[in-house]
């Protein structure tokens, strides 16, 4: 089936208006995209932060009238801003636009022995350790530095019969990662329930039992959960913020590994867990770091 797709653009203050107006002009589907190259960096549950500068793509069938279309959003929009955006029709080839975003993954090698595939992808080492994954609606693919930097980590670790807790499980990379490896059980944290489902749900893909796989939200992890390993690959504040209970799951002698903070913040996010954890040097890829230490 062809499709005519309509691009505008937005700011923050009028992307909202201007996707009501086309739904109710007839847009099937609306994305929003950053038009200036604005990062934004992973949102808490329940946020939906937006970029400054957008563009709004509106999703039409082949046959509509795009002059009618186009004055009927402009008519709707008169009221609400002073100057009119950008208009600008094109017509979609032909796809199947449900499995389109597929094509950006493809199998990543973590170390010497671990590799992360899509579940839709042949392994392409069928004697490696190979991770199926389907991020979901969860964060954590393997190709972003904060994830690739503590899955290279983990790969260089002797995880036989060892008890990890991954805290901002994510998709469940990392702890599943930690099970292929030769970790005895993962319990997995994550504040945002669809994380805690697409975990299972990886775990399962990779034929992971159950019972060495917990999951569960912050508040319901048990008082007395102690960890041979703590890996928490989030952001530089909730790791400052969460340190007294990172550190009081960790049994003593067991490892750390944080990531998802930038370079120019070691210091700070290192700084709360100082006088529990001996630090090795940070291992740093493009601007991201990720740290290690020993409970002492």
């Amino acid at each position: 089936m062809q499709w005519l797709q309509l691009i505008i653009s937005a700011t923050r203050e009028t992307s909202g208006s201007i996707e009501d107006a086309v739904l109710d002009c007839g847009a099937v589907s609306v994305t929003l995209e950053d038009a200036a190259d604005q990062p934004i960096f992973e949102p808490g549950v329940g946020e939906t932060p937006l970029w400054d500068n957008c563009q709004i793509k509106a999703l039409f069938d082949a046959t509509t009238d795009t002059v009618q279309i186009t004055s009927q959003i402009k008519q709707q929009l008169q009221a609400l801003t002073a100057q009119q955006p950008d208009f600008r029709w094109e017509q979609l080839e032909d796809k199947d636009w449900s499995q389109e975003w597929k094509k950006y993954f493809s199998p990543v090698k973590c170390g010497d022995r671990l590799w992360i595939c899509p579940s839709w992808i042949e392994p392409p080492d069928a004697d490696g350790i190979n991770l199926s994954l389907d991020p979901g609606l969860a964060f954590g693919t393997g190709s972003h530095p904060t994830t690739h930097l503590c899955l290279r980590w983990l790969d260089q670790q002797d995880l036989e019969g060892k008890i990890v807790i991954d805290y901002g499980c994510g998709s469940g990379i990392l702890g599943i990662a930690a099970l292929l490896l030769g970790a005895e059980k993962v319990i997995a944290v994550d504040n945002d329930p669809q994380a805690l489902l697409a975990t299972r749900d990886n775990g399962q893909r990779n034929n992971i039992d159950q019972a060495r796989l917990l999951t569960y939200l912050p508040e319901e992890l048990p008082s007395d959960a102690c960890c041979d390993m703590m890996i928490a690959n989030i952001l530089a504040a909730p790791l400052i913020e969460l340190a007294p209970r990172l550190i009081a799951h960790t049994a003593a002698g067991g490892q750390l590994c944080l990531s998802g903070l930038l370079e120019h913040q070691i210091e700070a996010v290192s700084l709360p867990y100082g006088e529990d954890f001996v630090f090795a040097e940070p291992a740093i890829e493009t601007e991201w770091a990720q740290l290690s230490a020993v409970k002492k």
